[in-house]
């Protein structure tokens, strides 16, 4: 700065003079002085100098500081941002190596294990060997299943001769032993007062005569009224059904006691009775009320023939009554639980239809089959814990017309009709050939019918 500049600043504001304490003492005046010669004018321009030296160099480094301060900032926030850029950059490309290693390994197993034309050939080949030797498997599965059924049924038909044989005269001593081939055979479960009933069948759906043979002859369908005696030996009951088979030759005899209440022994009979006699896919048992188009029911069957083990019918679950004195009363219906619960699943007992293998078990384990009070529960009870084919067909319990007519309309025509009010038909005497008439499948149906 200029000295007279300074000096004129110095004369317009004089400086105040010193102040201050020391923190020591003057031993002399000389010192003392010698002090204040240090504060003369000279000096103090210079030490003013210095100050404003400083002060403006002191200005100037706090001009630059945001200077340096907002680069630095830049710098910070730009190094941050690439820190925080750089992880997902770098698990993309990751992601994208791997993706690309990936692709590449599969690449490589497909050209590692693509074959060549003749290598698939013999891929091809070992598969359909390897699909022959199942269903070759499966067919000798079944091939010996009926071998043992067949075994089984020959020696039960061959106990039942050798007893009946005992017993005197005999069905079954008289046709041989020999059991003949068929594809269905039909039990019509009757009894020796309904001789009008059995006609009325016959006058409908039923063959009789030279057709009822040839029936079996061409179609493989057979069928008889079954019966067993009356629990007086030759009384005339027993001579009346004699008498009718003689004209009819369309019986069944049972070594059976008749009883209304012994239908499930009835039953268990008549199925080992029937696979003693014959080797058939199936064994069906109606009721003698019951109206039944035979070529529907021969055409339903078949297509179940290569099943094992079909039961098939109207599938119902009714309540177990445990109030004494009412109709279908359930003796041991503390079996099934609380009162008030259900019977399991079993098809309605005026038509139902069992494949060879069911019947031949039942033939076979007989006499340790529990029989229930009604026959239709004791058979669904004996297929419990088997491996059975439950069918349930409601095409086998129609009802009477007005029903099987609009269904036979529609061009569905049942296989068997009845009412469920009365467990057939009702009035089945003057009624049936209503029925034939109206719901009928016609007298060629059975015979025109490809099975």
């Amino acid at each position: 700065m200029d000295p007279t500049r300074l000096k004129a600043k110095e004369n317009s504001n004089p400086i105040p003079p010193y102040k201050f304490t020391p923190s020591f003492s003057f031993t002399s005046h000389n010192q003392l002085r010698h002090h204040f010669s240090l504060s003369s004018p000279l000096s103090m321009s210079q030490r003013n100098e210095e100050r404003m030296k400083n002060r403006s160099s002191r200005k100037i480094s706090a001009t630059w500081i945001p200077i340096f301060c907002i680069p630095a900032f830049l710098l910070g926030m730009l190094i941050t941002s690439s820190r925080m850029w750089v992880a997902p950059e770098s698990n993309g490309q990751l992601i994208s190596t791997r993706r690309q290693e990936q692709e590449l390994q599969i690449v490589s197993e497909d050209c590692a294990t693509k074959k060549k034309p003749g290598q698939e050939k013999d891929v091809m080949d070992e598969i359909y060997k390897t699909h022959e030797s199942i269903q070759l498997a499966r067919s000798l599965d079944k091939q010996m299943a009926s071998i043992q059924m067949e075994l089984a049924a020959a020696r039960s038909s061959q106990e039942m001769g050798t007893s009946s044989s005992a017993g005197g005269n005999s069905q079954l001593s008289k046709d041989s032993p020999t059991r003949k081939k068929a594809f269905i055979v039909i039990g019509i479960n009757t009894a020796f007062s309904s001789r009008k009933r059995r006609d009325s069948v016959r006058e409908t759906w039923m063959p009789q005569g030279e057709k009822l043979l040839q029936l079996e002859r061409e179609k493989g369908i057979v069928i008889r009224f079954m019966i067993g005696h009356s629990a007086t030996s030759n009384s005339i009951l027993d001579r009346a059904i004699d008498s009718e088979d003689a004209q009819h030759n369309d019986f069944l005899r049972l070594e059976h006691v008749e009883g209304y209440h012994e239908l499930s022994a009835k039953t268990k009979i008549f199925f080992t009775t029937a696979v003693a006699k014959w080797d058939a896919d199936f064994y069906v048992k109606v009721d003698d009320d019951v109206h039944v188009n035979l070529g529907m029911l021969a055409t339903t069957l078949a297509r179940h023939r290569s099943k094992p083990r079909v039961y098939i019918g109207c599938m119902k679950s009714g309540p177990v009554l445990a109030q004494k004195n009412v109709k279908y009363h359930e003796p041991e219906y503390w079996k099934f639980g609380e009162e008030g619960n259900k019977y399991f699943r079993h098809a309605t007992g005026q038509i139902y239809a069992l494949s060879r293998d069911l019947a031949t078990y039942i033939s076979i384990n007989q006499p340790i089959l529990h029989k229930y009070a009604n026959e239709d529960v004791s058979l669904g009870s004996w297929f419990i814990g088997l491996e059975v084919d439950h069918i349930d067909d409601r095409n086998m319990c129609c009802g009477t017309p007005p029903d099987c007519e609009w269904k036979a309309q529609a061009g569905n025509v049942c296989i068997a009709s009845f009412d469920w009010s009365c467990s057939g038909i009702c009035k089945s005497v003057e009624k049936i050939k209503h029925v034939h008439e109206k719901c009928g499948e016609g007298d060629a149906a059975v015979w025109s019918s490809l099975f």
